[in-house]
């Protein structure tokens, strides 16, 4: 009996061994397939990936729409600006046309 009580806790020491040497055995299985990971995109990562450009893209064409518009906006207003101001420029002409000398 005094025997099993001596061995018992040599025989979980040595468990405890098998697991660490088991650890530093599949380390580098481990590590290369951790680099593997890291090299490589995932569908769900691409996915996302795909989906933020796309967003960036919209916005970006959202921004250029806005300031085409702002601009074809102030480019109506300056003809309309211009066109009174030849129509009032017309009518001073014949103003001066139809007063006589």
């Amino acid at each position: 009996m005094s025997r099993i009580l001596i061995l018992a806790p040599l025989a979980l020491l040595a468990l405890g061994g098998c697991r660490t040497a088991a650890d530093i055995v599949t380390f580098p299985v481990k590590a290369v397939g951790q680099g593997v990971d890291w090299a490589t995109t995932s569908q769900d990562e691409a996915d996302r990936n795909y989906g933020r450009e796309m967003r960036e893209r919209e916005e970006e064409e959202g921004r250029a729409a806005r300031k085409a518009a702002r601009e074809e906006e102030k480019r109506l207003r300056e003809e309309a600006e211009n066109a009174e101001l030849a129509r009032k420029r017309a009518a001073k002409d014949r103003e001066r046309a139809a007063t006589p000398y």
